[in-house]
């Protein structure tokens, strides 16, 4: 049965048409996997998946992810980092190995809550990657998300009791009461670019949604992997904010409000 499988030009290349060909067929391609993004799991039958191959110096190893995660791509590591993949027994401890041999294929998760700050509430949205950033052509062992932001004009935040300040440029897009991206300045000057995009648009609550119309502004708190977690209300989410900023672990912005 065919695959929904996405298979880049670069990765065609690196394969051969042949290879490339029995792999949209589904002769070679595997109907369930492990994400090497994301880590959780896939149906190439039911939905959009990118083929990622990882390339050392002697060896090459296909894997997959979802489409929405990551693109189709070929992916250059170090040798001896592959070697441990195609070492390791399951698909998922190879999967393991690939994720730390690359980590910048971090994804962004974007949580969406209300910050109460002298007496008012704000909406606001928290970003968080699910591994390290690490700067293009870097070693990639330093996580680097906080410095590469603070390029970007995000302030460090020391507490939560005072407002960000506006950062000139960006904005968030919400339509029909779902949120779509968060905007900066386009390359050169022109328009904008998506820095984050929802893979579907996220719904936000009611509150959020007024409160945003209210304001015109969206407060945007960004942490490096594991400072927040995903939590379940929005005063433990407060609660995970203040912690982080105590620690030197947080950055904002306040940011325009595109759309309703």
């Amino acid at each position: 049965m065919p695959r929904m499988l996405d298979v880049s030009e670069d990765v065609r290349a690196e394969i051969g048409d042949e290879e490339a060909d029995r792999l949209l067929a589904g002769d070679n391609a595997p109907g369930s996997y492990d994400c090497t993004s994301c880590r959780t799991p896939g149906d190439s039958e039911q939905e959009r998946t990118s083929t990622v191959l990882f390339v050392g110096e002697e060896t090459a190893v296909l894997a997959f992810a979802h489409a929405s995660c990551i693109p189709s791509q070929v992916v250059r590591v170090a040798e001896e980092q592959l070697q441990g993949a195609v070492a390791s027994i399951t698909a998922s401890d190879a999967a393991d190995a690939l994720s730390a041999a690359h980590p910048e294929q971090a994804v962004l998760g974007v949580t969406s809550g209300l910050v109460l700050i002298d007496g008012e509430l704000h909406p606001a949205l928290v970003v968080e990657p699910t591994a390290p950033v690490a700067r293009p052509g870097s070693d990639g062992l330093t996580d680097e998300f906080l410095p590469l932001l603070a390029d970007q004009g995000f302030q460090p935040v020391m507490d939560l009791s005072q407002k960000p300040a506006v950062l000139p440029g960006w904005s968030v897009l919400v339509a029909m009461g779902q949120l779509h991206s968060v905007l900066q300045p386009g390359p050169g000057g022109a328009g904008q670019a998506a820095w984050w995009q929802a893979h579907q648009p996220l719904q936000v609550t009611e509150g959020w949604r007024a409160a945003a119309n209210k304001s015109h502004t969206v407060l945007v708190f960004a942490a490096p992997v594991g400072s927040i977690g995903q939590q379940p209300r929005e005063d433990l989410l407060r609660d995970a904010l203040e912690k982080a900023a105590a620690n030197g672990r947080l950055v904002a912005a306040a940011m325009p409000l595109a759309g309703t």
